[in-house]
């Protein structure tokens, strides 16, 4: 069954002191796919002016714009609506074969840069030690190692919102137990490429259940390559097979590679930067018609 969602996601950037140029580049529109369809996205900004869209690396849609107004506020809101079709269900399993059939199927450029170390998934000391210390190895076969992965990971980490930045390196969820999903997705995908699993960061938003009452999100999750099945989607922050709760937004070798807004300008002013999401699934009976 399809499911709809309107999506809102706000960005409000302070300046203690009024700046000049500064540009801005978005990562909020809900990939276009297979499981997904954008029906429309608007972005409005404050200062007012054209926003304009490009395909970036990993194939992901972006938009930039530039002010050059004196400003010492910058307000963005952005309205998107999108279908989303469940993913078909996965296997119990892998044919124990699957070890070779992944290492071979690596090779292609696109799996194979999803082996290697990034900013923030990348083996250490530290993650080594967490891997012993908590007796994660690899299983029979990649999709039961990843299923198993992910309920370790829920288990062991306390969700914490707060509790890291967008910049905080695997080290800091590895020594605190307390992080959010980024922090996760970042842990997760370090621990399979180790294994030789192409695993990419996927970003984007979680959706509600029809009878959901925790708030909707951004959110992040793994999408690692399996022979047979291609990339996947996996989500430790809520110990799940993606669903069609999850809007894809971008992918990338992690959260560097795609984050909601990146921008710059020009002097010294300091910036604080507050959002807001809201995520509003649609009622079966509208969603079908």
């Amino acid at each position: 069954m399809t499911t709809r969602y309107s999506i809102r996601h706000n960005f409000e950037f302070r300046y203690d002191a009024p700046v000049t140029g500064s540009v801005t580049v978005l990562h909020v529109s809900p990939a276009r796919g297979r499981r997904q369809t954008l029906e429309d996205i608007s972005i409005e900004t404050s200062p007012a002016g054209p926003v304009f869209d490009f395909e970036g690396p990993f194939g992901n849609r972006r938009h930039f714009f530039d002010r050059h107004a004196s400003h010492d506020t910058l307000s963005i809101e952005v309205r998107s609506r999108v279908e989303v079709v469940p993913p078909a269900a996965l296997p119990d399993r892998l044919d124990a074969s699957s070890w070779q059939a992944l290492a071979s199927g690596a090779r292609t450029p696109e799996r194979w840069l999803m082996l290697q170390p990034s900013r923030f998934v990348r083996m250490s000391r530290s993650l080594e030690q967490f891997v012993a210390m908590h007796g994660i190895t690899k299983g029979a076969d990649p999709l039961t190692s990843v299923r198993a992965l992910r309920s370790t990971l829920f288990r062991v980490f306390e969700y914490a919102p707060g509790s890291t930045t967008a910049q905080s390196p695997i080290e800091q969820i590895l020594e605190t137990g307390r992080g959010v999903c980024q922090d996760y997705a970042h842990v997760m995908a370090s621990i399979l490429r180790s294994w030789g699993v192409p695993t990419r960061h996927a970003s984007g938003y979680l959706g509600p259940t029809c009878d959901d009452t925790v708030p909707a999100q951004a959110h992040a999750w793994v999408e690692p390559w399996l022979p047979g099945l291609g990339w996947c989607g996996f989500d430790p922050a809520n110990d799940c097979d993606c669903d069609d709760r999850h809007v894809r937004v971008a992918v990338g070798r992690d959260y560097a590679d795609a984050p909601p807004v990146r921008g710059t300008f020009p002097g010294d002013a300091a910036s604080t930067l507050t959002t807001e999401v809201a995520v509003v699934r649609d009622a079966p009976e509208q969603a079908d018609r």
